[in-house]
């Protein structure tokens, strides 16, 4: 992604966060560290409130999960400092 992707389609940044989050596996990510992987060039910051919408929408959907405090967050209501993750099937 380039550092115009704060405006990238909906779909792509999904597509990114989820492939970032695949790649570390069972770890969770803040999402200043998805947004380094994605924006690789430097100019990350534009993506962290596009990144907050992604994973909400992520999350309902139940394609990965938000934590807060270690323990899963409510999508529609967390605040505060956060992690995402994979879903995991244990």
């Amino acid at each position: 992604m380039t550092p115009s992707d704060s405006t990238a389609p909906p779909a792509q940044l999904d597509s990114a966060i989820l492939k970032v989050l695949s790649e570390v596996g069972s770890k969770t990510l803040s999402p200043p560290e998805i947004a380094h992987a994605i924006a690789s060039d430097g100019d990350w910051h534009d993506l962290l409130v596009p990144i907050r919408r992604a994973a909400v929408s992520l999350a309902l959907a139940g394609r990965l999960v938000i934590y807060r405090k270690g323990k899963p967050a409510d999508p529609n209501d967390f605040r505060g400092v956060y992690r995402l993750g994979l879903p995991r099937h244990d």
